[in-house]
């Protein structure tokens, strides 16, 4: 049945129906012909064969009648008169009934036996005729009895055994041409039954073809669209090599499963890579504030120690009689607070590059979440195409469009928040290295305070001032390590969220089954 596949469905119907008709032309040609065959045989019975019996008995009996004349002239019953009209009346009656009859004589051998039945019945008319005229010229009545009863009777016999033969040929025609009309009938009732029985026959067979043809087909379409919809990609349409309507249906439907099942394996790969890429922000960002944190410590007791400088300078200025002690106690001092600032400077540079790092990581998600979005829009727009069958994987698609989205503005907030403190940490290296420098000054003048006793006071006002000023710039580095501490927190708690958005979206993509996988 592969061939009548590669026929349109209007074709196959076209074509079964055109069979129904044709059979029945068929069926109503045959009857016609033989109901023709009937009517013809009862046309013939009725006008030919029963018609010539009708006048073959009229003649009979227009011949007894002339006979019955014929005997009153050899007899003494009835007056002339009388018998002139029954011979007359038997005359008219037989040439009406041989008028009607003519016409109706077909067959050779009908025509031999109505040429002996005129000549007989012109015999029989010439010898009544002699016969009268012999009575009317007063002849011998025994005479002409004798001859009513020899040469007039003979012929008389001839004459009626022809029309008694020409009766039985009609009679035998006419029960042929019934017969033949009942074979025509039964003929026709067999043949027409036959034709039916074909008919009903081969109309079942065409319809069983063509109903499989278009059945099968769309059965299997609808187990394929249901596997769609419970999320089963892996078990492909049946293969129809077949080029009608139903062919292309299942071309298309290969085709949507084939794109549908590429998008979701591209979906799942992208939710994949966006779930990695979360958990390793998410660490990373844990990390970097167990980092701050431990700054933040370190930047607490470089402020304790600060105010610890600022009161030994401030004791040096009051009192310059301990000038020697307090100088060799604030050398010994700026030398810890040049240790503290370089391990400050040291750590802000870690922050600094830690916050880079941050920033490219942020540059990394956008351009994921860029990615995903692009994706989505593809979805949205594949199952746009593929109708009522794709409206599941629309409302999917968009859910991820929206979870792109969402990613990318939280990364574009991160990114925004990194770079201001990139530039505040920054800042805060410059004012170390300032503070740096300061301390390198107060180192130099504590070692040289031996010389310089005279200028102590100078010195030690000089050093209270650069020992205020570092301690407000060590200040304003920690308040700036603090608010660097929430900004990893927060960091922290959106690479979280984002973490827990592309565990849903994975989830939801899985449902989903694909081949080998």
């Amino acid at each position: 049945m592969d061939w009548i596949r590669q026929i349109s469905v209007a074709r196959r119907l076209a074509i079964a129906f055109s069979v129904q008709v044709a059979l029945l032309l068929v069926t109503a040609g045959f009857g016609s012909l033989q109901m023709s065959r009937i009517n013809a045989n009862v046309l013939d019975l009725s006008t030919n064969w029963l018609a010539s019996v009708e006048d073959l008995g009229a003649m009979d009996h227009a011949s007894s009648s002339m006979r019955r004349a014929t005997l009153r002239l050899g007899s003494a019953e009835g007056g002339q008169d009388e018998t002139l009209a029954m011979a007359d009346e038997a005359r008219k009656a037989f040439a009406a009934a041989w008028k009607e009859y003519l016409p109706t004589v077909t067959t050779p051998e009908e025509r031999g036996l109505a040429e002996q039945i005129e000549a007989q019945w012109q015999r029989y008319l010439i010898e009544h005729d002699r016969l009268q005229a012999k009575l009317a010229g007063k002849a011998d009545p025994e005479s002409i009895r004798r001859e009513v009863n020899g040469a007039s009777a003979d012929i008389f016999k001839a004459l009626s055994k022809a029309i008694s033969e020409d009766i039985r040929l009609n009679s035998r025609g006419g029960a042929a041409a019934s017969d033949e009309a009942q074979a025509s009938y039964g003929r026709a009732k067999l043949v027409t039954w036959s034709l039916v029985a074909f008919a009903a026959a081969l109309s079942i067979f065409v319809a069983i073809a063509m109903a499989r043809s278009i059945l099968q087909p769309l059965r299997d379409a609808v187990v394929a669209v249901k596997q769609v919809a419970d999320g089963d990609l892996t078990l492909p349409l049946s293969q129809r090599h077949s080029t009608d309507e139903l062919g292309t249906l299942q071309t298309a439907m290969q085709e949507m499963v084939a794109n549908l099942r590429d998008i979701v394996h591209q979906v799942r790969e992208a939710s994949d890579s966006i779930a990695l890429g979360a958990n390793e922000i998410a660490a990373g960002n844990a990390n970097l504030s167990q980092r701050t944190e431990s700054q933040a410590s370190s930047l607490q007791e470089t402020t304790a120690s600060m105010h610890q400088m600022t009161s030994t300078v401030a004791s040096n200025s009051a009192s310059a009689a301990e000038a020697n002690r307090v100088a060799a106690s604030a050398a010994s001092t700026a030398e810890s607070g040049g240790s503290a600032v370089s391990h400050v400077i040291t750590t802000i540079g870690d922050i600094a590059s830690s916050s880079r790092k941050i920033g490219e990581i942020i540059s990394v998600i956008d351009a994921i979440a860029f990615q995903t979005n692009i994706l989505a829009l593809n979805a949205a727009v594949e199952s746009a195409r593929a109708g009522d069958h794709g409206r599941g994987f629309a409302v999917v698609a968009g859910e991820v469009r929206a979870l792109a989205q969402r990613s990318a503005t939280a990364a574009r907030e991160i990114k925004g928040l990194i770079e201001d403190s990139t530039a505040k940490v920054e800042a805060g290296v410059g004012q170390a290295g300032q503070a740096g420098e300061v301390m390198a000054s107060v180192l130099q003048q504590v070692r040289s305070v031996s010389g310089l006793i005279g200028d102590i006071a100078t010195a030690s006002s000089e050093q209270a001032t650069g020992v205020r000023q570092v301690g407000q710039a060590v200040s304003h580095l920690d308040e700036m390590t603090q608010q660097n501490a929430a900004l990893v927190e927060e960091s922290a708690a959106a690479a979280e969220s984002l973490k827990q958005q592309a565990d849903l979206l994975a989830q939801v993509v899985r449902q989903f089954r694909l081949a080998g996988r």
